[in-house]
């Protein structure tokens, strides 16, 4: 973009403290025009937020996280975190984008230049991040396209990557015919229609009835006889990951090209929503944070006709109070709380950064907050439902229909869409309902880096189509791993490590910049200044939160994470102790820039070039970047 005429009209760097109508008063300072772009209107950015904080995190990560934690009983920490954590850091961010027009990087630079490393620190975990979410995406447009084959194909056990203990519904329903309350009552077993008696007997046991085998004393249910893998389990882990025997150590393989495909469709799609910056992103998100509770309300209408499901629900709605007493339960819904709300990474910062200075975000962050919460319910409801159902199908308590993990959503979901009419369509509905959940927490990540290149180097603002396509090229190229046989596990140890114990660190570390070194009072004042009108009581909750809580809750789950450390699993794998150790290091590189930066400040002090409570307080660039349509250079000397 072509510099724009510098106006000689001279104004001051306000004070933080001070009126936003300070900055029309003279001064040494030069005003100039930089377009770096707004929402269209604050419709924009809420769905803008929407879309970016339920992602993939609800959709893939919170059911198995309640399927993990015995159900019902994960809402109750994880309301408790949403109101300690979730929202307070949500807002927390909004404010710092918002009144600065700023991303992290500088807005952290600014605010307190001792911590400038913090906004580096978002920037190593969210590129991180972008680079392996991607690699999810891939899956879904995996079967987003498997989706337009006449047949299913997830759905059946006669595909060459299937095991002989594969089961299928589909043939399974086909094998018991009209009538299956009888021991002579077949069912699908090792690719094909076997009676109970048969299978009875080949385990030297007879028939009880058509569920159950007898050993002379008591029933023992068929599903304890035999070991059944769903189909639509062994597409996923075979065929879409093709994992056969890979180990992480061994068996890797080269990146599959279905896989490598996928994913550079993925990052094409994201670059052309996103070249434009927020220009492009105002308009599609409109569908995107739309479209999904459609398909997601035909899936419930669906799933609550199907024998079973109210008992899914039944787990979900019915807490098992003793799992409350375990400190895992509290870890687990903590970090989903960083997921759930996209928090710690820099994004929010960013599309903050982009409102009008009046914007009301207070309002913003309780109501994006709600409709989060809200829909991970939802959500849950819908795949419990299914799980009920499937419960039901194969006769096995709810906990063994399918092992818990990131492959959840894309097993119980195949699943439940087979027994409906048209299920391609609604395979293709709900996949496509994915991919755009999952681009949109990508758009978030992507124009985070972005936005903080072009913040970095102003002069790179006008090639802003080639930033975007570096970064969604540099992404590309550094996951191609992650698309081997192996990628599976690479990709889980980059997930354990660097979005999770880092970001909790991250999040301690924001939280008390802004409420102790910046201070509260001073936070409020910024508020006020952005016109935000907040009652004596929602203020004495975020003094509450932010001084106290917030940090609190956060450190202390920082010291349960670090003395109940655990080894990577993938399935049944887990990982030798010295990949941990690479994981942790993973997690290390996030963070170094905290250490370098604070570490040269600090030599700063000791060569007498600047003092200790001049690195704590904000510095003359800290504060609006844009008054009345007009860009501020802020032009008062800072720590560099």
């Amino acid at each position: 973009m072509q510099m724009q005429e510098k106006y000689t009209k001279k104004v001051e760097v306000p004070s933080i403290s001070s009126s936003i109508a300070t900055i029309n008063t003279t001064t040494a300072s030069t005003v100039q025009l930089v377009e770096r772009g707004n929402w269209g209107n604050a419709i924009e950015f809420v769905l803008a937020c929407v879309n970016f904080a339920l992602g993939l995190g609800n959709v893939w990560r919170f059911p198995y996280l309640c399927y993990r934690n015995g159900g019902g009983a994960f809402l109750v920490p994880y309301l408790a975190m949403v109101l300690v954590i979730g929202l307070p850091l949500f807002y927390a961010e909004l404010v710092i984008g918002q009144y600065s027009g700023l991303g992290p990087i500088k807005a952290f630079s600014f605010i307190s230049p001792l911590f400038k490393g913090l906004g580096y620190c978002v920037l190593f975990t969210t590129t991180f991040v972008s680079i392996y979410y991607m690699v999810i995406i891939s899956w879904v447009l995996y079967y987003l396209w498997s989706s337009l084959f006449p047949s299913l194909i997830w759905g059946n056990c006669d595909n060459k990557w299937n095991s002989q203990n594969c089961y299928s519904m589909l043939q399974d329903i086909k094998c018991r015919g009209e009538s299956f309350l009888n021991a002579s009552a077949e069912i699908f077993y090792q690719k094909e229609c076997k009676s109970v008696e048969s299978i009875c007997e080949a385990h030297n046991l007879e028939a009880f009835n058509f569920t159950s085998c007898f050993n002379g004393t008591h029933a023992i249910p068929i599903n304890k006889v035999i070991n059944r893998t769903l189909a639509a389990e062994e597409f996923f882990y075979e065929n879409v990951l093709g994992l056969g025997n890979a180990k992480w150590t061994e068996n890797w393989g080269w990146p599959q090209p279905h896989l490598v495909v996928c994913m550079a469709l993925g990052w094409i799609l994201a670059f052309f929503c996103l070249f434009k910056g927020v220009k492009s992103i105002g308009k599609i998100v409109y569908f995107t944070a739309t479209f999904p509770y459609f398909v997601l309300t035909a899936l419930l209408i669906r799933a609550l006709t199907l024998e079973g499901a109210t008992d899914g629900i039944g787990y979900l709605l019915s807490p098992e109070w003793d799992l409350l007493k375990k400190p895992g339960v509290w870890g687990d819904a903590s970090s989903q709380v960083f997921f759930s709300f996209g928090i710690a990474w820099g994004a929010l910062i960013v599309l903050a950064s982009y409102n009008k200075f009046t914007n009301n975000c207070h309002f913003d962050a309780v109501f994006v907050s709600v409709i989060n919460f809200a829909t991970a319910i939802y959500n849950g409801v819908v795949v419990f439902a299914i799980l009920g159902f499937l419960s039901n199908s194969m006769n096995v308590p709810i906990q063994s229909v399918t092992a818990s993990g990131p492959g959840l959503t894309f097993i119980t979901y195949p699943e439940a869409v087979l027994l409906m009419p048209l299920p391609q369509i609604w395979a293709f509905l709900f996949f496509f309902m994915m991919l755009i959940l999952g681009l949109g927490s990508q758009f978030g990540f992507v124009q985070m880096i972005t936005s903080s290149i072009v913040d970095h180097w102003p002069h790179l603002r006008e090639h802003q189509e080639r930033v975007t396509a570096g970064t969604c090229l540099g992404c590309f190229i550094a996951a191609l791993p992650m698309t081997c046989s192996g990628g599976i596990y690479l990709e889980t140890l980059i997930e354990w490590h660097t979005a999770s114990w880092n970001i909790f660190i991250i999040g301690f570390a924001e939280i008390v910049i802004l409420s102790w070194v910046y201070g509260f009072e001073r936070t409020f004042q910024n508020i006020r200044e952005m016109e935000m009108k907040i009652s004596k009581a929602t203020k004495t909750y975020w003094r509450s939160v932010w001084m106290v809580l917030t940090p609190l809750t956060l450190f202390a789950v920082l010291v349960f994470i670090f003395t109940d450390l655990k080894p990577t699993v993938v399935g049944t794998y887990e990982f030798p102790w010295w990949s941990d150790l690479l994981g942790y290091m993973f997690g290390m590189i996030t963070l170094t820039p905290f250490v370098f930066y604070t570490t040269k400040n600090l030599l700063a002090i000791h060569q007498g070039k600047t003092t200790f409570i001049e690195l704590l307080r904000p510095s003359g660039r800290w504060g609006p970047q844009e008054v009345d349509g007009k860009r501020i250079d802020r032009t008062k000397k800072t720590i560099e």
